[in-house]
């Protein structure tokens, strides 16, 4: 199988790192970006700064950053094959607290970053006459959680879903396959050691690992048949939860 050349954004550390790493594995060209340089070069170099692998460093909430990934990957590897939009970030304040200034944090980062970073790519999906995005978005956007006061990021997440649907509808006819992989509680840095504390939020009663997520965005990325889809890698999260 011919290697595909793959876009990660927001791939310094965690899922990112992950899921440019799980393709590299495969045998697939990488281009890695982060807003952070000093990250962005550790993970580099942990990912082995081989000849399949590039990274720009950049703001993806910027079109200018999705502009110079697709020249990265075209100069580096002459295609800009499949797009996953992993940057993004997520905490949580209550609603009545929350002011103009930091739900724009969460639309910018979140929602412009997934917006113009596809924006700069399909074109040359069209030229390609084939192309995958693939969306991180959250289960949280169809199972609200009381308790855990998160509306400026799951409203950015849900933005992401609605985005991933027109996407797949308006691109569909020219062989662009748009979808969205919503993680559960991933193992992750960001969780630092307390992650398993958060087990009885997925059915499975487990958290997940940064594998989970990567073979799934793998699965989807080398489908030619899924489109328009929201796939949960959520151990149950968004089912329910158990009450243990």
């Amino acid at each position: 199988m011919k290697a595909k050349t793959v876009i990660v954004t927001g791939a310094a550390s965690g899922i990112g790192k992950g899921i440019a790493k799980y393709f590299l594995d495969k045998g697939d060209n990488v281009v890695i970006n982060s807003v952070t340089k000093t990250a962005l070069d550790k993970a580099f170099n942990e990912l082995g700064a081989g000849d399949n692998l590039a990274m720009v460093v950049g703001d993806v909430s910027l079109k200018e950053t999705g502009e110079l990934l697709v020249a990265k990957a075209m100069e580096k590897f002459g295609s800009a094959d499949i797009l996953i939009n992993n940057a993004g970030i997520f905490e949580s304040k209550p609603f009545l607290e929350v002011d103009e200034e930091y739900l724009d944090r969460f639309l910018k980062t979140n929602l412009k970053g997934t917006y113009f970073t596809t924006q700069a790519f399909i074109p040359q999906m069209l030229k390609q006459k084939d192309g995958v995005v693939i969306n991180i978005g959250t289960p949280l956007v169809n199972h609200g959680l009381g308790g855990w006061p998160a509306s400026a990021p799951i409203a950015s997440k849900g933005a992401i879903h609605a985005l991933t649907i027109q996407l797949a509808a308006e691109f569909g006819k020219q062989n662009i396959r748009v979808n969205t992989v919503a993680p559960g509680v991933i193992r992750t840095p960001m969780h630092g050691n307390n992650a398993d504390a958060t087990a009885g939020l997925h059915l499975l009663n487990r958290v997940g690992e940064i594998n989970d997520v990567a073979e799934m965005v793998y699965t989807v990325a080398k489908s030619n048949f899924i489109t328009g889809s929201i796939i949960n890698v959520d151990g149950g999260k968004g089912a329910g939860h158990n009450l243990n």
